[in-house]
């Protein structure tokens, strides 16, 4: 398999997963409603994050437009080095990263562009419809990025003699994320552990 295929592949494993899943938890699970996978450590739990990670929101709609702009301009330039790469026949590993990288950064974009057309609100109460009569929740540009993996491994409370938070509640690993979310990370770290060889093998 010549290593555009493989690029086109991985890129589209991911997309399709990744929209698939967001699409099935958006028209079959209420805001913050959980599916237990693994007892009180992994869970399926609905949230839309309407920012940037972590949910942080900068300068209301013009913040969330500049940001989209932004995911446009970045994955149309990492497309065009991933393609150089791929012309240079270049280390399939950084290829495949790269593609990765891509794939997640495009998954999430594609909620951000088209979410807020094709939904109405998903609500506490009630899901969300495909393709509503009377129109989604937001314009292009303004949907909500779905969120769903949740994964409370460690839940306990801060010691009274700690020095802040003391008694409170206390839960590790907090952030629910997607699989774009989490193609994005791990490429990544795959990208810079293995940097050197990818480079490294191209001059020998």
């Amino acid at each position: 398999m010549s290593l555009l295929k493989k690029s086109v592949l991985v890129a589209l494993l991911i997309l399709i997963a990744d929209q698939a899943l967001k699409i099935w938890i958006k028209t079959h699970l209420t805001l913050d409603e959980a599916i237990s996978i693994i007892g009180n450590r992994v869970f399926i739990r609905f949230t839309e994050n309407p920012g940037m990670a972590f949910g942080i929101e900068l300068f209301g709609n013009t913040g969330k437009l500049l940001l989209t702009l932004f995911r446009v301009a970045f994955i149309g330039i990492l497309g065009w080095f991933t393609w150089k790469q791929i012309c240079r026949k270049a280390n399939t590993g950084l290829v495949i990263g790269l593609t990765m990288l891509a794939a997640g950064a495009l998954g999430n974009l594609i909620d951000c562009l088209v979410y807020g057309v094709i939904f109405d609100a998903s609500t506490y109460t009630q899901v969300a419809a495909l393709f509503p009569e009377n129109g989604g929740y937001g314009a292009v540009g303004f949907g909500k990025v779905v969120d769903m993996f949740y994964f409370p491994v460690i839940q306990t409370t801060y010691p009274l003699w700690f020095p802040f938070n003391a008694g409170e509640r206390f839960v590790f690993f907090r952030p629910i994320f997607n699989l774009a979310d989490a193609a994005i990370t791990c490429s990544v770290f795959y990208l810079l552990i293995f940097q050197r060889s990818f480079f490294l093998e191209k001059k020998a």
